[in-house]
């Protein structure tokens, strides 16, 4: 089910000297935006397949993730479909019997590069990180070695497993992971 994404993950980076990186090699910035998206388990749970309803603002999707592999950069498959309203489509899942179990923020700062999607991504209580998606593992190997990025940097989890495994934080036990508003409003690159 679903189409398999094809990515990996760069953790704690400098996002500045990034995204100088990035424009340096001709990048296209797709912009900067707030994402806001509610978890869903299945039921019975299954710890490798979620639900996930997710708005930046301008595009909200529904999405069942399931990863098949974490080792592998295609190891996660998803199925997604565009919905018109975030808080209405929250509205139907729950009328399904699909209540969130978390509520999640972050900023996602969107480049592309030879068509391969690059997305920075700032969350709250962890460094800064980068997602590299491509239409196939040896596009996103491409543009590792463009980036001058070594194979053995990237991690192929997911957030809830950054989260847990290396950062020690447990993302399922904070019901809203939000950013503080006052550094939100001070600060318009997060």
């Amino acid at each position: 089910m679903g189409i398999i994404e094809y990515e990996c993950t760069i953790l704690d980076i400098d996002s500045q000297d990034f995204i100088s990186k990035l424009i340096s090699l001709g990048a296209k910035n797709k912009g900067e935006f707030f994402q806001r998206r509610y978890v869903y388990d299945f039921n019975p749970v299954n710890k490798n397949k979620w639900i996930r309803l997710r708005t930046n603002g301008t595009k909200t999707t529904i999405c069942i993730k399931e990863i098949k592999n974490r080792e592998l950069i295609g190891g996660t498959s998803e199925i997604e479909v565009e919905v018109g309203d975030f808080d209405k489509a929250n509205e139907v899942l729950e009328g399904l019997g699909y209540n969130h179990r978390n509520y999640q923020e972050n900023v996602r700062r969107s480049f592309e590069l030879n068509g391969v999607s690059i997305d920075i991504d700032s969350w709250p209580m962890i460094p800064d990180y980068v997602e590299i998606e491509g239409s196939s593992e040896s596009e996103v190997l491409d543009t590792l070695k463009l980036l001058g990025i070594e194979k053995d940097r990237i991690t192929t989890l997911d957030v809830e497993s950054i989260y847990n495994d290396i950062y020690g934080i447990d993302l399922l036990a904070i019901k809203e992971l939000k950013f503080d508003e006052a550094l939100l409003e001070s600060n318009s690159t997060l």
